[in-house]
């Protein structure tokens, strides 16, 4: 989170508490996009990469819960809080199923739920530190990101940024689907087409990167993302 201010998407139909909960956050150094419906909202997040999700359910277009899920498919990691005036069982339960880090019932304590974002926020950025000093073995490749270098038989490949990003995040999905909308937003920012066009010749590259192990494949799950195969016993 240094250097920029964290992205807030706030979904919340009520225009009065929408404005006041959208500027209470900006006065305390957060950058925030409200929308005012569900459908909006998920447009918003296809649009724009976000650190963190406020959402209310019972909004026109799309319920809070259906958002929940679309974000979900696309981003699983992304941190997401419900803000709801459903307070039955049911709903809260319904909630922390669809992956939700925070369930909070209106009217709610704005000073709780900052202390709140800033606590989940920090504890991402903390993960992502440990997961920027982590290193992969891939067949007989060793791959160091924090160097960017991927090295192979005494030989070594400097790689580029964007080539470093997307290798890694393969390989943190390593045998697992990576969605190519999820690398679309994260590295390009926005899943375009013609993002969408770039990355697949990074891909390329990343495919020539490896092609001294026969054993090491980059696979196109069309229309989903890559699947970097690794033998387990490599």
């Amino acid at each position: 989170m240094e250097g920029k201010k964290p992205k807030i998407l706030l979904c919340e139909d009520d225009p009065n508490l929408g404005m006041v909960l959208k500027n209470y956050l900006e006065l305390s150094d957060f950058d925030v996009t409200l929308e005012r419906d569900g459908r909006l909202g998920l447009a918003a997040f296809q649009r724009e990469r976000f650190d963190l999700c406020l959402l209310d359910i019972m909004m026109p277009h799309m319920d809070g819960f259906t958002l929940a899920e679309e974000i979900r498919d696309v981003d699983p990691d992304i941190p997401l809080f419900f803000l709801s005036a459903k307070t039955m069982k049911e709903d809260i339960i319904q909630g922390y199923k669809l992956g939700a880090d925070d369930y909070i019932t209106k009217p709610f304590d704005s000073e709780v739920l900052l202390l709140k974002i800033k606590a989940i926020l920090k504890r991402n950025d903390d993960l992502n530190k440990e997961s920027d000093n982590k290193e992969f073995d891939l067949g007989t490749y060793h791959f160091n990101p924090k160097l960017r270098e991927l090295s192979h038989k005494g030989q070594t490949q400097t790689l580029s940024p964007k080539e470093n990003e997307l290798l890694k995040m393969l390989a943190e999905h390593m045998n697992d689907l990576l969605p190519r909308e999820q690398a679309l937003k994260k590295i390009w920012g926005s899943d375009t087409y013609f993002n969408g066009r770039s990355m697949d010749v990074y891909i390329a590259k990343l495919r020539k990167y490896l092609k001294d192990d026969s054993q090491i494949e980059i696979v196109n799950i069309h229309g989903n993302g890559f699947r970097l195969v690794v033998p387990v016993n490599a």
